[in-house]
């Protein structure tokens, strides 16, 4: 949950700033970027693992970010949630640029009349209409970043900072294997995606569902 929730937030935050600029306002590189942030999805993730590696290890980071022992980035769960957000933030672009522009630009005009400023418009405005799109958003990634397995195991070398999923590996193990426990910490760790789920149910379905009855 260290790793997810901070990182969750971080991607709808950014992708829906990055989708807002892109889709309410006409400007010389707006789809470029929104090209640029799709792109990012068609590349593997286990591409830029070893080059990701030696940023990470060699690159100086400040003192709050890093681990105290080594100063740098490995071992740390901020590195999880820097490459999380860099991946998932094209996706939600994509997804959050189309819904937005299905809202009438006519209300942002009619803001602008009545005084609103741009950020006013973002946080007043569109997020409160977008918030379908957000809870569809919020279930898929949250069960993305918590079922994680390849990042925080080759990331995070510590039993205890390693998040769930790639901990249960070590009930597996090579001369023993535990299958009763694996089953049960299996149904533990599938339990806050269904909380999720039940909690955004309304909300994922109508986003899910939007436009589809349109002609």
């Amino acid at each position: 949950m260290f790793v997810t929730v901070p990182a969750l937030v971080l991607i709808l935050l950014l992708s829906s700033m990055v989708a807002f600029a892109c889709s309410r306002f006409s400007w010389r590189f707006n789809v470029f970027f929104l090209v640029l942030f799709t792109a990012g999805n068609l590349m593997p993730q286990q591409v830029i693992f070893q080059p990701l590696f030696q940023i990470y290890k060699n690159v100086p980071w400040p003192d709050f970010l890093s681990d105290t022992d080594t100063g740098s980035l490995l071992g740390t769960k901020i590195a999880v949630i820097l490459i999380h957000v860099a991946f998932q933030t094209g996706f939600c672009t994509f997804v959050l640029s189309n819904y937005m522009k299905t809202i009438p630009k006519e209300l942002g005009e009619a803001a602008l009349v009545d005084g609103a400023s741009v950020p006013r418009q973002y946080f007043q405005i569109i997020l409160p209409l977008c918030r379908p799109a957000f809870a569809a958003l919020a279930t898929l990634e949250f069960t993305w970043l918590y079922n994680d397995f390849f990042w925080g195991n080759v990331l995070l070398n510590q039993g205890d900072q390693k998040p769930i999923t790639s901990s249960i590996a070590v009930l597996n193990g090579q001369y023993a294997s535990d299958y009763n426990l694996i089953a049960a910490a299996s149904m533990m760790i599938a339990l806050p995606t269904l909380v999720v789920y039940l909690i955004l149910q309304k909300q994922f379905i109508s986003g899910l569902t939007l436009g589809a009855n349109k002609g």
